[in-house]
């Protein structure tokens, strides 16, 4: 049975508000009167210090001790929500959409407050430096990328920092695709990111004064936003600022023949959207704006799985207010995490938590033809209890996962071929494989939908059939002509409802062949006119509730609550007596038919509708 409309949208609001998995929040932190961006980690002698990206001016915090962070100072930069931070040795590199060019700050006399620092605004063809959208360092190199804003079109600026990393000079640019967001880069190739091309590109930068573009590829939101490489450089993980939108895994590991491999969505349905994501180890650590910020298992890369979360922001959705950023590579486990103000104030926060990096559970396999050996696409594979419901692609492959071990119910169904279920065991970090070959068969349920009154046939509306475990559906054609495929033997409810013409309802059909079914539709009178139980109703429409009076003296018999799919919700017993029925209190608002019934066989019918 389907569930009743109130618990869905129940289920769905519980959804929407992510719970925390697997992160232990340590301290929160509150910045009146300035916003916060990005943020960033350094390490030196022992002590861990976030770099924080606010929007007065970079802010560093010792947090060694996570439990009681000390802020050590706010080194000033240009006044605007937008920063961005990224270290190299002992040095810190600030950029923003407010200008002034690329601060370059000297973090060697930490823990002291006393930093020296000053503005790079470029040299030689990059003379001028003012904004800078982003940046990034390839550390295996030693040079410094800066993206967006006005110099030489907005493309990626490579600058050396080998001779002096304090004072960088201008090495090359890359700008044949235009506009550069965000990109990552190591060991002289860049991936980047074009927002507004909604792509991906790769660029090998080894001769930076004449890059050679490799290729490109659209992600899933076309609207790039950052960029990320795995440890074995097989694997780039991208994201889209979009409502709506996808964590993406790229095949890299051959730039000529990108692939994606999967993508996955932080809290499914709510539109909330994806901003940055790091890689630690084999995991994605991604921050989601109003949904906070997620762990995604990316050891199995094509196949995703979230295995845990904070949620920074009360409430969810799309848009971008919330978690701006995450880092998660302080040696000691600890991640920081930016909100750009907390909700209902202009007060930047800042969440200091401990991650536990848990490996996900996978259940992956093929689903074949017993009869042919040849791969099913579509068959759905469902693990009961879970949220894991996924269909076979064309090889007849699918791959899903969870955080939760345990065992549980499988079921792999296709129409046209007979259903099979299975219990098995899903362990973390472990495969379970779910190859499964379906016997050819399934039965077929046809017939026609007819109007009770007039014998015309009814085009146009749903046909249900429920099973115990198996609900199927078709629809019936301009003639009224349904057919049904893929049925298993067993007892089935048969439904048709249609708001003009009322519902058709077949009880405890026992299909064990093909089976042909008249289904004639009755609204809001008796079948048989020789019989009146006195079914009546008052008041109805309903805003609350309503009193069903009944009539069962003569032979007994039952009064059925059913909702507008045909799904009983209730059954009643009337053994030869008559009465009043209170009901509807608990039921959603909507379409409900209550009838009086002998032996499955509807005698009257009555349509309630609750306000």
């Amino acid at each position: 049975m389907k569930l009743p409309l109130l618990l869905c949208l129940l289920l769905a609001a519980a959804g929407m508000f992510a719970q925390n998995d697997n992160v232990v929040l340590r301290k929160k932190l509150t910045f009146p009167g300035q916003t916060l961006a990005n943020v960033w980690g350094y390490t030196a002698a022992g002590r861990e210090y976030a770099l924080v990206g606010a929007s007065k001016g970079l802010i560093i915090i010792d947090i060694t001790d996570p439990d009681n962070p000390e802020q050590i100072v706010q080194i000033p930069g240009p006044d605007n929500l937008w920063k961005e931070i990224k270290t190299y040795q002992h040095y810190a590199y600030v950029v923003s959409e407010g200008g002034q060019g690329m601060q370059i700050i000297d973090l060697s006399n930490l823990p002291s407050p006393d930093l020296s620092y000053h503005f790079y605004t470029g040299d030689g063809p990059a003379a001028g430096l003012d904004r800078i959208h982003a940046l990034h360092v390839d550390t295996t190199k030693g040079f410094v990328y800066t993206y967006g804003g006005p110099t030489l079109g907005g493309g990626a600026n490579a600058f050396n920092l080998n001779p002096d990393p304090y004072n960088p000079t201008f090495a090359g640019n890359f700008g044949d695709l235009g506009y550069v967001h965000d990109g990552y880069v190591d060991n002289d190739t860049l991936y980047a990111g074009h927002i507004y091309s909604g792509l991906f590109s790769i660029v090998d930068m080894t001769d930076k004064q004449n890059p050679e573009l490799l290729n490109t590829m659209n992600t899933p939101g076309n609207f790039t936003h950052n960029t990320w490489l795995t440890n074995d450089r097989h694997t780039l993980l991208t994201t889209d600022e979009v409502n709506n939108s996808y964590l993406a895994a790229y095949d890299v590991s051959d730039p000529s023949d990108i692939k994606l491999l999967d993508k996955i969505q932080s809290n499914p349905g709510t539109y909330s959207v994806v901003h940055n994501t790091y890689v630690l180890n084999n995991f994605a650590v991604s921050s989601w704006y109003r949904d906070g910020f997620t762990i995604v298992d990316i050891t199995r890369p094509g196949n995703l799985v979230q295995v845990g979360n904070y949620d920074t922001y009360a409430s969810s959705g799309s848009g971008t207010a919330g978690c701006w950023g995450v880092y998660p590579f302080f040696p000691s486990g600890a991640a920081i995490a930016s909100n750009i103000k907390g909700q209902g104030t202009n007060d930047g926060e800042l969440y200091i938590v401990s991650p536990n990096y848990v490996r996900a559970c996978y259940v992956e396999g093929q689903i074949t033809s017993a009869a042919t050996g040849l791969p099913l696409q579509g068959a759905t594979i469902q693990l009961f209890g879970t949220a894991i419901s996924e269909n076979s692609a064309a090889n007849g492959r699918f791959a899903a996962g969870q955080l939760t071990a345990g065992i549980f119910r499988a079921q792999v169904a296709k129409p046209g071929y007979l259903t099979v279920e299975m219990d098995i065991t899903l362990e973390s970090g472990l495969v379970t494989a779910l190859d499964v070959a379906l016997e050819p068969g399934g039965l077929h349920v046809s017939g026609q939908v007819i109007n009770s009154k007039n014998q015309n046939p009814v085009g146009g509306i749903p046909v249900w059939l429920y099973g115990q475990e198996l609900s199927l559906s078709g629809i019936t054609d301009a003639n009224g002509i349904f057919d049904i495929s893929g049925v298993s033997p067993g007892v089935y409810d048969a439904t048709a409802s249609d708001l003009v013409w009322g519902a058709a309802i077949m009880n405890n059909l026992n299909i064990v062949g093909d089976t042909s079914l008249v289904l004639k539709l009755y609204k809001d009178h008796r079948r048989d006119d020789s019989w009146d139980s006195g079914l009546s109703a008052y008041p109805n429409p309903f805003a609350q509730s309503t009193d069903i009076q009944f009539d069962a003296t003569k032979s007994g018999g039952q009064i059925v609550l059913y909702n507008a799919l045909g799904e009983i919700i209730n059954r009643f017993v009337a053994d030869e007596h008559a009465g009043v029925l209170h009901l509807g209190d608990e039921l959603p608002s909507g379409l409900y038919f209550v009838r009086f019934e002998q032996d499955a066989v509807a005698q009257e019918t009555l349509k309630l509708i609750k306000l």
